[in-house]
């Protein structure tokens, strides 16, 4: 059988720092752990704008669109501000999520018990927390037509964006929001605003009848999205599967991000319908952005796209005892006192680098064995 295949596409700013701590542990998996990966690169962003003229090159897109998943680092970055809107960094990334059809978003959000007090809610708020955010991420109002800037009447202008979304739409992600729940806790919570949008009416009554028709088996609440907004702060741990639209998403993911202390701590997956081998087109990425103002000084914080790896093991490969063990890993280096730069608080720890970091990962897998 052949080996499972990544396309690694590190991006700008931090991107590639980050990306060398993973193809680290990439190649632990393939000398200790048992799973060896035919890996490939190429650019994105920024950097695929500087060789190619294009954020994301047709040759990269079909390559995206034939392994079994993509790691993408970040992109973006001061140099490109004044790019046209057409041709900024972000596009690149938004094709591939767009062309490769990937419509389920998840963000996990975990607390650990090291980083506990990293949180600016207290510790007993956010202690222990475990939460999976799913964005619908390829509809709403970020694609919705007709949108644009226009003259008005008045001699000013117009900007309209339209919020759309279609039975299908809503359906295909309910189900993903539902499997998730089924793995874990057995809830789901839908956000919305249907108290004063049609979108919001649809959404709601259409996740409910995925969950009458095909999971009645779980627990489904509603709540406006605003109203979840403040929950998330108040109470999160209330929450098992949070499942909402794209631009809500957007919102309340960064929202419970910062509930576990840092960015830099987060990952996420993209994904969307299984292909011909079963597996689910799927990206991995860190939440966090390109973060120039720090690149390639070692003060980058790998852990978000390690557990992005971790989140790919589980989800793309099937291999969750390999994606426990890495997370296990991550929680020990933790635990020890191991801090990059964006982790170092009050208590103190052992200040180490974005390479002493990855490093201490495979150590930590290592003796794992």
């Amino acid at each position: 059988m052949a080996n499972p295949s990544l396309l690694i596409l590190a991006g700008d700013g931090i991107g590639p720092e980050v990306m060398a701590e993973v193809k680290k542990i990439i190649g632990w998996y393939g000398t200790r752990g048992g799973v060896k990966f035919d890996v490939s690169e190429d650019l994105v962003g920024g950097c695929a704008y500087d060789k190619y003229g294009t954020p994301l090159h047709d040759d990269t897109m079909a390559k995206a669109q034939a392994v079994d998943a993509v790691l993408l680092g970040a992109v973006g970055g001061p140099k490109y501000d004044n790019l046209d809107f057409s041709v900024k960094p972000e596009r690149g990334l938004l094709r591939l999520r767009k062309e490769m059809d990937l419509f389920a978003n998840l963000r996990p959000a975990q607390c650990f018990d090291a980083l506990a007090d990293f949180s600016s809610l207290k510790r007993e708020i956010v202690a222990g927390l475990d939460i999976m955010i799913v964005r619908e991420l390829t509809s709403g109002v970020y694609f919705g037509e007709p949108r644009g800037i226009f003259p008005d009447n008045e001699g000013g202008r117009i900007g309209i964006n339209t919020q759309r979304y279609t039975t299908n739409e809503i359906r295909r992600v309910a189900r993903s929001a539902f499997e998730l729940a089924r793995k874990r806790s057995g809830k789901v919570c839908s956000m919305e605003k249907a108290n004063v949008m049609e979108s919001g009416i649809l959404w709601r009554e259409e996740v409910q009848w995925v969950h009458d028709h095909e999971y009645p088996d779980v627990a489904l609440s509603h709540m406006y999205a605003d109203a979840g907004a403040m929950q998330l702060v108040r109470w999160p741990k209330q929450f098992d599967v949070i499942v909402t639209d794209n631009l809500f998403g957007d919102l309340l993911s960064d929202c419970a991000a910062m509930l576990t202390g840092s960015l830099g701590m987060l990952p996420s997956a993209s994904l969307g319908a299984p292909m011909a081998n079963g597996r689910p087109k799927a990206l991995y990425e860190p939440v966090h952005g390109s973060a120039p103002d720090i690149a390639g000084q070692g003060k980058a914080n790998p852990i978000a796209t390690i557990l992005s790896f971790a989140m790919a093991l589980r989800y793309s490969f099937d291999l969750g005892t390999e994606a426990e063990r890495l997370e296990k890993a991550v929680e020990k280096v933790l635990a020890d006192g191991l801090r990059t730069a964006d982790l170092m608080g009050p208590e103190g720890g052992k200040p180490v680098s974005t390479a002493e970091m990855g490093d201490a990962v495979v150590a930590a897998l290592d003796a794992s064995l």
